[in-house]
């Protein structure tokens, strides 16, 4: 119980020797860092001129909301007595574009397809689901649907 707080740095890397004189004339690049962790190679959208091999926020929101939603199905299972063997998902995000360049997500769908040793569990399995969303953190921190169709086998 209580408040935690994250820290991370984010360092524009982008300027190719002319700063924001215009807009094209610099990259999106930056680096996300973390004490005692691999620096994140974080650009914009190739859409907004940027980099499609570095991750955009964008991105790192879809898996954000994917990574709490999997961590807290995996300890549910864990206390609930089923045993996941693997997990998956494939999640994916929609974000609307307004006339002036701002926008906003509208949904996020996860798709997480879970495995599990004892086909006597799936039933528990999948409604774990719910419970999952219930508790992350981050689906909880967010205004917008984020949704879940997950797949159990077993």
């Amino acid at each position: 119980m209580g408040t935690h707080q994250y820290e991370v740095d984010v360092v524009w890397t982008g300027n190719t020797g002319s700063g924001t004189s215009g807009y094209k004339a610099y990259e999106r690049a930056h680096e996300v860092l973390a004490e005692g962790k691999e620096t994140i190679l974080g650009s914009s959208d190739p859409s907004f001129r940027g980099d499609r091999s570095r991750y955009n926020p964008e991105e790192l929101l879809v898996a954000s909301l994917s990574q709490c939603h999997m961590l807290w199905y995996l300890h549910l299972a864990s206390v609930n007595g089923v045993v996941v063997t693997d997990y998956r998902d494939h999640a994916t995000g929609t974000m609307a574009e307004h006339p002036d360049g701002s926008g906003r997500f509208t949904e996020v769908t996860l798709n997480p397809v879970v495995s599990v040793a004892d086909p006597g569990t799936r039933e528990t399995a999948q409604a774990l689901h719910e419970k999952a969303h219930s508790m992350c953190f981050i689906a909880a921190s967010v205004n917008f649907p984020v949704r879940h169709e997950p797949t159990v086998k077993g």
